[in-house]
């Protein structure tokens, strides 16, 4: 049979139609009755239960995964990342105290490769299931020219709901609150270009090394997958809640203010938690400096919450966290205390 003109230039139709007819099952292992009609149509159909939201609110957050799918490259491993992208879209949106409903994905690549679509799409169902979200479509698109041989980008859209009486927004945020930190699974899904160039640049490493004080290959360790903060943080009534701050990109002088008062500073005590050694190793490695590392990676920490003193032990207990800095009169500012 004479290959298709189409397919000859790159993009082959029916391969990529094969393909999605075989995630009818998986995907579907993350609806609830909620979601309607099938995967495959032009748009996604979801009727949502507010009952026992007085006012619900929707929230939307759209993100990458970054060059951390440089490590997925060179692993040849590609079920962590769809798992990336659902975790850290999740933890976007928990921060107002929302819960998601659900979530689209979109995989860009020169070419498809069934093995590789299979394993994104089991990270992707993985994490869903786990975070109570519908996995209700997405886009895959064969784009020959753009990515190089074996390479492709993901994106993904989630949406989920909050009471607008229960939303956290930081308002609430005093001096004398208390900042906990969540820890971080190592560097989650930020700061990957510049890791990168210290580890397989500068220092000439392969995923397959090795590195002090860390058991497996150096490969296994960029490719811990992203914390999912959502289960632990809805542990907690609302109203406790101050303030939330994902830590990613920016770390935490950057994602803090984000949610500070521009009367309030937090002030982080930078030697309240032990900092993981692949951050340790990093620093003195790259010779970067100690005020760049908290900008640029999450340094252990993964989410803060802001609670009140009275709160702050409970608090803790509950969300598995510690505490690791206080509120202060400020400008809206991180203050990093060495």
């Amino acid at each position: 049979m004479t290959k298709k003109a189409y397919a000859q230039a790159g993009v082959d139709v029916d391969l990529g139609n094969l393909v999605k007819r075989r995630i009818q099952s998986r995907v579907k292992s993350t609806h609830g009755p909620e979601v309607l009609g099938k995967i495959g149509g032009f748009g996604g159909l979801f009727a949502p239960d507010f009952s026992g939201l007085r006012e619900p609110v929707l929230v939307a957050s759209v993100d990458g995964v970054g060059t951390k799918l440089k490590v997925a490259f060179a692993m040849n491993r590609h079920d962590t990342v769809g798992a990336d992208l659902v975790n850290h879209s999740v933890n976007d949106i928990a921060v107002l105290g929302a819960r998601p409903l659900f979530f689209l994905d979109y995989i860009g690549a020169g070419k498809l490769e069934p093995r590789v679509f299979d394993r994104l799409l089991s990270g992707f169902t993985k994490a869903c299931r786990a975070a109570g979200c519908a996995l209700i479509g997405g886009e895959t698109a064969q784009m020959p020219g753009m990515y190089r041989k074996g390479e492709y980008d993901l994106a993904g859209c989630i949406v989920g709901a909050v009471d607008r009486m229960k939303m956290i927004d930081g308002s609430r945020i005093r001096p004398g609150d208390v900042v906990l930190g969540l820890p971080s699974n190592g560097l989650h899904t930020n700061g990957y270009s510049l890791a990168r160039k210290i580890l397989f640049e500068k220092l000439g490493l392969k995923p397959g090394s090795t590195i002090p004080r860390i058991r497996h290959s150096l490969g296994q360790e960029l490719l811990r997958v992203h914390r999912n903060y959502q289960p632990l943080l809805a542990k907690l009534q609302p109203e406790i809640i101050h303030g939330l701050a994902h830590i990613t990109g920016g770390g935490l002088i950057d994602n803090l203010p984000r949610v500070l008062p521009a009367n309030c500073d937090a002030l982080i005590e930078t030697k309240s938690w032990r900092v993981p050694p692949i951050f340790e190793f990093l620093e003195r490695q790259g010779k970067v400096d100690r005020v760049e590392m908290h900008q640029v990676f999450n340094m252990g920490i993964g989410m803060v919450a802001i609670v009140s003193e009275k709160d702050s032990a409970m608090a803790a207990r509950l969300l598995k966290g510690r505490r690791i800095g206080l509120i202060v009169q400020g400008r809206g500012k991180t203050r990093l205390v060495w």
